[in-house]
């Protein structure tokens, strides 16, 4: 019985291994009732992740506010601008208009 050199000494396949992607990040959208994960590109703008939601829900974006740390989340931001990290969350809040009497 001969080893055809498929596998490596540690019993692995000969194949390179790649390192774990630091590319994409799992970010977490809710709005208290509902949790929507994404799986987005760190140079990706949030405008895509906040259309997504918003259909998804059911919700107009122009009336949704989104907070990453308590800060207002621009559509042109990037998680890496926002120094976002793998499992972060953004609140989405109904805007109020109006309330004064």
């Amino acid at each position: 019985m001969s080893d055809n050199g498929q596998q490596s000494p540690n019993g692995a396949a000969d194949t390179p291994t790649a390192p774990p992607s630091t590319e994409h990040l799992n970010i977490k959208v809710t709005d208290g009732n509902n949790e929507v994960f994404f799986k987005i590109k760190k140079s990706t703008k949030l405008e895509k992740l906040m259309k997504a939601f918003c259909e998804r829900q059911g919700k107009d974006i122009r009336s949704a506010r989104f907070l990453f740390e308590g800060q207002k989340v621009q559509p042109i931001d990037t998680p890496e601008q926002l120094e976002m990290a793998d499992g972060d969350s953004i609140e989405v809040h109904q805007e109020q208009i109006g309330g004064s009497f």
